[in-house]
């Protein structure tokens, strides 16, 4: 897509509804919105009746031309925004969103024919997985893998969503940390280099890696795959705090 200079929005909620126990997706229609590439990501401010604000930065789980933006909100419980968009948030309610933003850390389109590997942790997994739709749309022949690490069944994002991108192009691996499926070959466990290893695209493909989770995590994968022998400069990486 053309990129264009980022901006405030004002933004109509048109549906929230529960993702998991902790978030919650947020459907917003925009109709100024420029359209936005894959792996971007808003700035959302809300403004308190004495006039306070406070904004925080949210991927976007949705990409292309349309007007119609979605996230994928975590509560985070002392934060100053996402308790209000997961508890408090409505249909018909209106919130300002400022991007698209990021430039680095967005997927789209190549004549790259290496593979793609993705890599999140918990809600990492919301700018990977416009990633992975958006490659699902498009004619790109390279395989895309999502390696996602997650605490249960229950705290996956877009689980069926996911699911039905599964195809000669894409592979969905979950790594479960605290409960896995009766279903589930391997027993829970953090994610570890080896099964890293076993995973994900290895080195001598020179796949294009993004990496995205709170900070330990990305911290911990990017140096596993750097000492693995993949090139630091097709390994990006997003990390995300509290809001």
């Amino acid at each position: 897509m053309t990129r264009r200079p980022p901006a405030w929005h004002v933004a109509t909620v048109v549906e929230s509804r529960p993702e998991t126990a902790t978030a919650r997706r947020i459907a917003l229609e925009v109709p100024t919105w420029p359209g936005n590439d894959a792996g971007a990501h808003v700035d959302v401010r809300l403004t308190a009746p004495d006039g306070y604000q406070a904004s925080r930065s949210y991927s976007l789980a949705s990409s292309g031309g349309g007007t119609r933006l979605v996230l994928a909100v975590d509560e985070v419980p002392d934060g100053e925004v996402s308790p209000f968009l997961v508890h408090d948030l409505r249909a018909g309610d209106q919130i300002e969103v400022h991007g698209p933003l990021g430039a680095f850390f967005v997927w789209k389109p190549s004549d790259d024919p290496s593979p793609v590997q993705l890599i999140a942790g918990g809600s990492g997994v919301v700018p990977l997985f416009a990633m992975a739709s958006a490659h699902a749309k498009s004619i790109d022949p390279a395989p895309f893998r999502l390696l996602y690490s997650v605490r249960s069944p229950e705290d996956v994002f877009f689980a069926a969503d996911v699911a039905a991108l599964a195809d000669d192009r894409f592979r969905l691996d979950l790594v479960y940390t605290r409960r896995a499926p009766n279903t589930s070959p391997v027993p829970p466990g953090r994610l570890t280099p080896e099964r890293l290893h076993e995973a994900a695209f290895p080195a001598h493909e020179h796949p294009r890696v993004y990496v995205c989770g709170p900070t330990p995590f990305v911290e911990a994968v990017a140096g596993w795959l750097i000492d693995a022998g993949h090139d630091p400069g097709r390994v990006r990486t997003e990390r995300f705090g509290g809001a």
